[in-house]
């Protein structure tokens, strides 16, 4: 049933009626897309910050997630750049996928869900290096035990790999 639930949700977001905001990129905009590591003393390695400007305005939008059985907006939610948002989290590489699971439990939202739209977050690499990291569009949940986002299908690129608009 579960998966069912995912895969309706799924169709309703590649298929809602959520308008795409025109592009207004601005030098805030650029910079506030970016990873920062911050490196720590301890074993536990370096805490990955995401910072993502994200979620449009819910006048101009008649509904991007199915909830309930109906449409509805969620701000600071999907395609946009009404919100700054921040998110520490861990990523992980198993294999050739990158997953980055939140460490902080509400900062995105206090939803049990959350639609992230596709972003590229300018990241210095370990030489000094301009790369992106990149997120595809995805709504995830909440994990019940540990309360955590997990988002999959994560890439590192020379370029970026989405308009972040």
């Amino acid at each position: 049933m579960k998966k069912v639930l995912t895969l309706t949700l799924f169709a309703a977001i590649l298929f809602g009626s959520c308008e795409k905001e025109g592009k207004q990129t601005t030098s805030q905009e650029i910079s506030r897309n970016r990873v920062i590591v911050l490196p720590s003393d301890g074993k536990a390695g370096n805490s990955t910050i995401l910072l993502v400007n994200l979620g449009h305005d819910g006048k101009t939008c008649k509904g991007c997630i199915w909830d309930g059985g109906r449409l509805i907006h969620e701000n600071c939610m999907g395609d946009g750049n009404y919100c700054a948002k921040t998110a520490a989290v861990q990523l992980q590489q198993i294999g050739s996928e990158i997953f980055a699971t939140t460490t902080d439990t509400f900062d995105l939202t206090s939803e049990d869900f959350f639609l992230m739209p596709d972003r590229s977050l300018s990241y210095t690499g370990e030489k000094g290096s301009s790369v992106f990291l990149n997120i595809p569009e995805q709504l995830v949940y909440r994990d019940t035990a540990t309360l955590q986002f997990t988002f999959t299908g994560l890439f590192f690129s020379e370029t970026a790999a989405y308009s972040n608009n």
